[in-house]
């Protein structure tokens, strides 16, 4: 609170209380009974603040995308015409080998940086949440079900009804329970958690994420656990393109804050404290009585 005190008038500082919020400080002085006072309002910016980024980077991705795909399409296109071209020639081998294996090359990082700019266009044009009842059970049920690699345990938490989109709503928590298992399968079983600086799992570690939700007084508290690794600098793990995966687009994490903040909810990415692992935390609003 120190900083408050002494942050300069209607700036934005970063507290650290629950969540690793900003606050808009606004701070003035007067007397009471001659007495000097100052009286220090804050006003948590978060979520303005990450909707401007969010719409700063779609207008970015727009224009890159643009751009990009102006000279992908015709790269593809001329690199295709040559590989058919070559049949036709009368190169070596060899030099007709190391003709198609370049041609080849290029057509196929050109797919692929297509495919990449493909997935961030995600960013740019998610839809509003069409918003319905749906049950939670089924739903969690369900994903939890896609996830074939590992067994995902759902712990049954109480029934319960929110008004949301269920396709967005589902996207979401694929791209949770997904992000949960590559960090518990990629964890080597003798690699120690960040938030476990001195503990190493035993070799008989089994990989698991588990899932659970209970109701609290206007939310619903939906959690996600892995015994991963954990989070090395959990502060980036929101930036759109931040990645530690070598295959990761780095845009799961925000896809997903987006679609539960369009719902007027919100995820947290913590370590777990006493345990091996990272916690996702949901908080999704009840549908009033």
């Amino acid at each position: 609170m120190k900083l408050c005190l002494f942050a300069e008038n209607a700036s934005v500082v970063p507290l650290h209380f629950n969540s690793d919020a900003r606050w808009f400080v606004r701070r003035s002085s007067f007397r009471q009974r001659g007495v000097p006072h100052t009286l220090v309002v804050l006003s948590d910016v978060s979520r303005a603040l990450r909707e401007e980024e969010r719409l700063a980077w779609q207008r970015l991705i727009r224009v890159m995308g643009h751009e990009l795909n102006n000279s992908l399409a015709p790269i593809k296109s001329i690199a295709g015409s040559l590989h058919a071209r070559l049949s036709g020639t009368t190169l070596a081998a060899e030099e007709r080998e190391d003709f198609e294996r370049g041609l080849g090359i290029i057509e196929a990082r050109a797919a692929s940086l297509n495919r990449f700019l493909q997935a961030y266009r995600q960013l740019a044009q998610m839809p509003p949440p069409i918003l319905k009842q749906s049950t939670l059970s089924p739903l969690v049920t369900r994903v939890a079900g896609l996830e074939t690699r590992i067994g995902v345990k759902v712990i049954p938490g109480p029934d319960v009804t929110v008004m949301a989109d269920p396709d967005q709503l589902e996207q979401m928590l694929i791209n949770l329970v997904r992000n949960a298992a590559e960090a518990v399968l990629e964890a080597p079983p003798s690699t120690e958690s960040p938030n476990e600086a001195n503990t190493r799992p035993k070799n008989g570690f089994q990989p698991a994420v588990v899932i659970s939700w209970k109701l609290l007084e206007r939310v619903v508290d939906l959690t996600i656990d892995d015994n991963g690794p954990g989070l090395l600098n959990p502060s980036n793990a929101f930036v759109p393109f931040y990645t530690t995966k070598p295959s990761g687009s780095g845009i799961g994490l925000v896809l997903s804050r987006q679609i539960a903040e369009a719902h007027g909810g919100s995820i947290e990415l913590t370590n777990r404290l006493q345990e091996r692992g990272c916690r996702v935390r949901v908080i999704l609003p009840r549908p009033e009585l």
